[in-house]
């Protein structure tokens, strides 16, 4: 990902985020079975980040292990439009 580098669990505002891109200002957030039930909590999640200034995206996990190599496509197509 040429030198991109992510953290995980990294704090913004009163939330953590699943994975961030700091130098990139993107948010990845890999959403479970529960996130079914917790739909509203998400969005306040989610406008909180953008708030912040991070561009957040959401993957369902069982995505996330069935098509690895779609996630990372993704994700280098999002880093390379923040260029």
């Amino acid at each position: 990902m040429d030198g991109v580098k992510f953290r995980r669990q990294h704090p913004i505002g009163p939330y953590f985020a699943d994975f961030a891109c700091v130098s990139k200002k993107i948010v990845i957030e890999i959403d479970g079975d529960h996130h079914a039930f917790q739909v509203e909590a998400d969005a306040r999640r989610t406008l909180a980040m953008k708030q912040e200034g991070w561009r957040v995206v959401r993957f369902a996990a069982n995505y996330v292990l069935q098509s690895p190599e779609g996630i990372w496509k993704e994700i280098d197509r999002l880093l390379r439009e923040g260029s």
